[in-house]
């Protein structure tokens, strides 16, 4: 039947059954007009309403019996046909009363019970009308409830009462394999358990939000569900208003073939009124209902089937990727699978990074860039995706620095392109050569860069950074590290975990304040000390990216923590020659200058930062005085410098300036 069939023939059922309850109304009009006593209302169930009309639907829904739902008619009837008020006053024999009650449907109606007036009916408890103020229960006028007219009628209108905490979910995108597997087997124990109490509440846990919601509308697609989202956030914590807010739902779930999806990806486990709600709506839930978490939960009574949702597989990367690409994905095989390699995404954020790429090269057109010039944009494109939110943990730093820029011996600048090479390839050995199948543990890529302050620790980041155009954060480990047990778990947590999407590479500033050698456990806070470093060291192992450590103070790490680190570099305190080359190099070739002895310079036994700070106070120095930077103005900035460390400058270093 099509839909404008289907409206007429249900507009049909529907005032045939609103005419049968005004006819009712007329009786007893008429009976009592009459001064007829003792006579009651006349008429048995009326005919069968047809399930495939909204009236039938709502009968068979909620189970009503005739007079439950001549009572609903009643109340409709004051909605939809203006004959009704001046007939209820009529029944009830004053013309204030011009509304329904259940006394004039206990004293009109066939078939009449009192079992209906019970807050635990079908009318009541469901909420499908409304009990107004009044002296008593069965002289309160009567009101149809909003939603449930509207559906009556035949017009899909959510709850307005449900606004503000359920919305739909559209934004559903074609499944990887290992996703829609999931899906697959969420419909079809739904399929079989329906009605019965083994139905189960879905947990879909993990970081891929995405990937949750997504797997859930599929499963709803395949059961002919539509699919809802309530953030746990909105959920109300008092108990009749949480209580409120779950029959609602429950209502329209029946209404409309509905699941709910919880999402409770952004609660905080030491928020304990909103656990508390979550559990309990877990407990009560009635109906297709998923749940999305972080981390799983475990309700006492709740039957729950639970479903770890990982990122795609490289494989459905690569996959989704091809797809993406279409005829370009033979001239960009390799690029492919460099993305794949460094960047952990899913499937939606992939299309999205393509889009983003494509569109930025061909301004709208349809010819697709060159090969390398198109690789080169998605790149780019995947690292902003796959940017991480750490702005209250981390300091995103721009890499300014190359190679070049680096003054360390030989053996040091070797082992930190043996760090770039593994970042490159890690997916080649761990992947495609089987390592991974071997075992999990000790893949991550970590480094710890040791020696003074001003040796280039930060800056051999950043050239690892700008070689291998990833994005580079320096931990702030101030915000990290809490006094509080387990709040430092948490952070290093939230640091890995939104850095794990794009490979980020992460700078652990000054690491022997959280990474220093673990102690004897003398009480409960030693014991937590030590459980953070364990803590640290797995989620280094793991991640996919580079994490480097840096320290002043090497000899304070603990030494099963060093044998567990990749690569170690040494930064030694720069040589005569080697800070030659740094004062050649730390001036712009914009800057003026005059009369600079550079052998002279190397003399003062600084390191590299701190040349630099010479260099920059020194051009302030000049510029001040209107001059290019002279030697004068470099003595000044040493002097400074020296000072600011609390150290004496000795006059051997400057002579001759």
């Amino acid at each position: 039947m099509s839909e404008l069939g289907w409206r007429e023939a249900n507009q049909e059922v529907l005032a045939a059954a609103v005419a049968r309850v005004r006819t009712a109304l007329e009786r007893h009009v008429a009976r009592a007009e009459s001064g007829e006593r003792g006579a009651g209302p006349e008429g048995g169930d009326g005919p069968e309403i047809p399930e495939g009309s909204a009236l039938g639907a709502l009968v068979s829904t909620f189970d009503l019996s005739p007079f439950e739902r001549d009572v609903l008619m009643l109340c409709a009837g004051l909605e939809l046909d203006a004959t009704f008020a001046p007939l209820c006053a009529r029944a009830q024999g004053d013309p204030q009363r011009a509304f329904p009650t259940f006394g004039l449907a206990l004293a009109a109606l066939p078939g009449a019970g009192w079992e209906a007036l019970s807050p635990l009916s079908a009318l009541r408890h469901w909420r499908l009308l409304e009990v107004g103020a009044g002296p008593s229960l069965t002289s309160s006028p009567l009101r149809i409830d909003e939603r449930i007219l509207h559906f009556l009628v035949g017009v899909e209108a959510r709850d307005e009462r449900l606004s503000g905490f359920v919305e739909p979910v559209s934004d559903v995108t074609d499944l990887v394999r290992s996703h829609r597997e999931i899906a697959e087997r969420v419909a079809a124990t739904w399929a079989r358990t329906a009605g019965t109490p083994e139905f189960p509440v879905v947990q879909l846990c993990g970081e891929e939000a995405r990937g949750k919601r997504s797997i859930a509308a599929a499963a709803c697609r395949m059961l002919e569900l539509d699919l809802h989202v309530l953030r746990a956030e909105a959920l109300p914590t008092g108990a009749g208003e949480l209580a409120d807010l779950a029959r609602l739902w429950e209502r329209e779930a029946m209404l409309g073939r509905s699941a709910l999806l919880l999402d409770c990806d952004e609660v905080e486990p030491t928020d304990a009124a909103r656990e508390g709600a979550i559990l309990w709506w877990i407990e009560s839930a009635r109906g297709a209902v998923f749940l999305s978490t972080r981390q799983r939960r475990r309700p006492r009574q709740a039957a729950l089937l639970t479903f770890d949702v990982e990122k795609p597989t490289s494989a459905e990367q690569k996959a989704v990727w091809r797809s993406a690409l279409g005829p370009a994905a033979r001239s960009l095989n390799g690029q492919v699978d460099l993305l794949v390699s460094q960047f952990n995404l899913s499937a939606p954020t992939i299309h999205a990074a393509y889009a983003g790429a494509l569109g930025q090269l061909t301004d709208g057109e349809e010819a697709v860039p060159a090969p390398e010039v198109f690789g080169a944009a998605l790149w780019d494109t995947c690292r902003l995706q796959a940017r991480p939110r750490l702005e209250d943990l981390a300091q995103r730093i721009t890499p300014a620095a190359g190679w070049t820029d680096l003054i360390l011996p030989a053996s040091q600048v070797k082992v930190l392109k043996e760090v770039a090479e593994q970042v490159r390839h890690r997916v080649r050995v761990y992947e495609s050569w089987g390592f991974a199948a071997k075992s999990s543990r000790g893949l991550g890529i970590t480094a710890l860069f040791a020696g003074t302050s001003g040796t280039g620790k930060t800056m051999a980041a950043e050239v690892l950074a700008g070689e291998l155009r990833l994005d580079l954060y320096r931990i702030d480990l101030s915000a990290v590290v809490s006094k509080y047990i387990g709040e430092t778990e948490k952070n290093l947590r939230r640091v890995f975990d939104a850095a794990e999407e794009g490979g980020a590479i992460l700078l652990f500033d000054e690491a022997d304040a959280l990474f220093g050698k673990r102690s004897e456990v003398k009480d409960s806070h030693d014991r937590h000390a030590n459980i953070e470093v364990s803590y640290l060291l797995q989620r280094m192992e793991a991640y996919r990216g580079l994490a480097i450590l840096t320290t002043n103070l090497k000899d304070s790490l603990d030494g099963a923590f060093l044998r567990r680190l990749r690569f170690i570099v040494e930064f030694p305190f720069p040589d005569l020659a080697q800070r030659a080359e740094i004062w050649r190099r730390v001036f712009p070739g914009e800057m003026p200058t005059d009369g600079l002895d550079v052998e002279k310079l190397a003399r003062v036994n600084l390191a590299g930062g701190s040349i630099r700070n010479v260099a920059v106070n020194a051009a302030f120095f000049a510029a001040a005085e209107g001059e290019p930077v002279r030697m004068k103005h470099l003595l000044a900035a040493v002097r400074g410098e020296y000072a600011k460390n609390g150290k004496p400058l000795p006059e051997s270093e400057v002579r001759g300036w």
